[in-house]
């Protein structure tokens, strides 16, 4: 039991989905009959529910993937998981199986705000004592439980959205990881009529985009602060339907949100950010009725996150101040002269 304890106490002190997702599974590896663990990411491509290994043991090592699930060639249908699946459709704890003797194995779906997109896989080599699944139980609760502390402290209170503090520690991890995305992602489809061939000689990058909504404090002064809070929410449900689920989506605070979108083209990028544009347009919100939004948006691998930043709100602000309701990209505006580039010496930036 004291060995249990310390991985809990050493599970707890991480502040990172992943890192505790490892020391969870870390955790389970070291009880007595396990012979393998896996975290299991649970996703849905094209209508079709899929299943893909996100930590796994590897010569002895516990690794993790923080790759587009949709890109990964070891996805499995759901399909291949029938008591996985069942359990899932059913809202269920936990699922048990034997596909073969000799290998029996525990599913643990990890539930949050009723979906689950993450299920650790637990095998052993002899069936599930009642006394072993109550530790199995016990262990998984304690991690399920601080996952939710730690996702309720990532969240914007309003909205659900990620909020400022999370976007100042994930952003940095994005860009980097933006460099390693397969390219492949490219050819999964952001609009319906979109075609890959059409982009095949684009580079897939990451984009970062600010949105703001226009005249905002008007909506506020005008119809009062209830109002204004529902024109928020409204916008952050169209911003989810509008991105994937890789995708990140942040709310600055006030009426500013954030976008980080993952691995496509120029082409498709402005295609997605006006397609979310125009759905705000086309929104008739309670009382309010038509509300609009600027939005500015630049590639995240030239400069350092607050460069890269810095130089969206500065795409935004002219889109603001030249008739508002479109999206601007910042290369495009200083290649017309539009804007004056900033060019960094250290610490200091020079205009």
């Amino acid at each position: 039991m004291k060995p249990i304890l310390q991985n809990l106490v050493e599970m707890t002190g991480h502040r990172d989905h992943l890192r505790l997702e490892v020391s969870v599974l870390s955790t389970l590896q070291k009880l007595s009959s396990i012979t393998e663990v896996r975290a299991l990411e649970l996703f849905t491509d094209a209508g079709v529910p899929y299943v893909r290994p996100r930590t796994w043991v590897d010569n002895g090592q516990l690794v993790s993937t923080d790759s587009e699930a949709a890109a990964d060639p070891r996805r499995e249908p759901l399909d291949n998981y029938p008591a996985l699946r069942g359990c899932v459709d059913t809202h269920g704890e936990s699922a048990l199986a034997s596909p073969r003797k000799g290998r029996y194995v525990l599913w643990l779906p990890v539930w949050m705000h009723d979906k689950v997109s993450t299920c650790l896989e637990i095998t052993q080599s002899r069936p599930f004592s009642a006394h072993k699944l109550d530790v199995l139980m016990g262990v998984f609760q304690v991690y399920q439980n601080y996952q939710s502390l730690l996702d309720y402290s990532e969240r914007d209170a309003l909205t659900g959205l990620f909020n400022r503090k999370t976007f100042d520690e994930q952003f940095s991890r994005h860009t980097m990881s933006g460099l390693a995305s397969r390219t492949s992602a490219a050819n999964e489809s952001l609009v319906a009529d979109e075609s890959p061939v059409a982009n095949e000689h684009e580079p897939v990058q990451q984009w970062l985009a600010v949105v703001d909504i226009d005249h905002f404090k008007q909506v506020n002064d005008r119809f009062g602060h209830l109002y204004g809070d529902e024109v928020l929410i409204l916008i952050a449900n169209i911003l989810r339907s509008s991105f994937r689920s890789h995708d990140r989506i942040f709310r600055f605070g006030g009426e500013e949100f954030v976008v980080l979108l993952r691995s496509t083209t120029l082409s498709t990028a402005h295609k997605v950010f006006n397609r979310f544009r125009l759905a705000v347009q086309e929104y008739n919100f309670p009382q309010v009725g038509r509300v609009t939004v600027s939005l500015g948006f630049v590639c995240t691998t030239k400069g350092s996150p607050v460069e890269i930043l810095g130089q969206a709100d500065q795409a935004l602000y002219y889109a603001k101040e030249h008739g508002r309701n479109q999206v601007c990209f910042y290369d495009d505006l200083v290649a017309n002269g539009h804007l004056a580039a900033k060019v960094a010496n250290d610490d200091v930036e020079l205009f």
